[in-house]
C-alpha cells in the first residue's frame, strides 16, 4: 500500500509505526511564516494556543507569560493537543489545561472560565470556533494573528491508495488541484474531517486524538479493511 502524508514526517518514524508493508511519501501542502507584531502587556489575560506554529511565533516575538500563580496577574495557559503542550514545555512553560480540539476547549471555557479574558495566538486561517462561541457568552476574547498560513496547492501526479490530512487548510490546499476520490482518506481530528466532507462523500477515517500516535493506530487498523 502507498500512502501520501500531506506534511513532512520523519521517514524513520513512519516506517517504525506502520511497518514495511506500507510505503509512504510526504508532501508539504501548506507553508507557515511567523509574523512580527508590536509588543504588548499580557497582564490579566489567559492565553490560548491551538497549534505548534502559534507557540513558535509567540516566543519568536519574545513574549514571556507570567506563570507565578501566587502573583496577582499571572497568565493561565490553555492549549489544544499534546504537540502544542510539548512545544510550550520545550520553551519552559506548563499548561493550565489541555483539551482535545477547539470545540472542546470552547465548551470548557464557557462552562468553567466565564470571568477570565483571553488572548488567542493563532494563524490567519485559524478556524472560527472560539471567536464565534465565546463572545456570544459575554466572554472577553481576542484573536492575535501571529503567523500566516499559505496554501501551496501542489499538483500530485503519483497515485496513492490513501492520503492523510492534518488540518482544514491542508485539505483545501490539496483539493484545489487534486481529486480525493479512489483513495482511503485519513484525518487527524474531527475539524479536518469536516473540511474533507466539503469535497467528498467518501468515507473518512478520523483519528480519536490529534496526534501522530493516534493517526498511526488508525492507519494500522483500517489500511487493509474493505471500507
Amino acid at each position: 500500500m502507498r500512502i501520501l502524508f500531506t506534511k513532512n514526517i520523519d521517514p524513520v518514524i513512519i516506517s517504525k509505526a506502520l511497518g514495511e508493508d506500507i510505503t509512504a511519501d510526504c508532501v508539504e501542502v501548506i507553508k507557515t511564516t511567523p509574523i512580527i507584531i508590536p509588543p504588548f502587556d499580557l497582564k490579566n489575560y489567559s492565553l490560548i494556543f491551538t497549534s505548534v506554529n502559534g507557540v513558535a511565533a509567540f516566543f519568536k516575538n519574545r513574549f514571556r507569560p507570567n506563570e507565578d500563580f501566587t502573583a496577582k496577574n499571572y497568565n493561565k495557559i490553555y492549549c489544544v493537543g499534546d504537540k502544542t503542550k510539548k512545544a510550550l514545555r520545550k520553551n519552559g512553560f506548563g499548561t493550565f489545561k489541555v483539551l482535545k480540539n477547539a470545540d472542546v476547549l470552547s465548551q470548557f471555557i464557557i462552562g468553567h472560565c466565564q470571568h477570565e479574558q483571553f488572548l488567542h495566538f493563532c494563524g490567519n486561517l485559524a478556524i472560527n470556533v472560539l471567536d464565534k462561541d465565546l463572545p456570544l457568552q459575554n466572554i472577553k476574547y481576542k484573536k492575535v494573528t501571529i503567523y500566516n498560513t499559505e496554501e501551496i496547492n501542489p499538483l500530485i501526479t503519483e497515485k496513492y491508495h490513501a492520503a492523510v490530512f492534518f488540518s482544514p487548510s491542508g485539505v483545501r490546499s490539496f483539493a484545489k488541484r487534486n481529486s480525493l476520490e479512489n483513495m482511503k482518506l485519513f484525518s487527524i481530528g474531527e475539524t479536518t474531517s469536516g473540511e474533507l466532507r466539503n469535497y467528498t462523500k467518501g468515507k473518512i477515517f478520523t483519528s480519536e486524538d490529534n496526534n501522530l500516535t493516534s493517526i498511526f493506530e488508525l492507519i494500522r487498523k483500517e489500511a487493509w479493511s474493505n471500507d
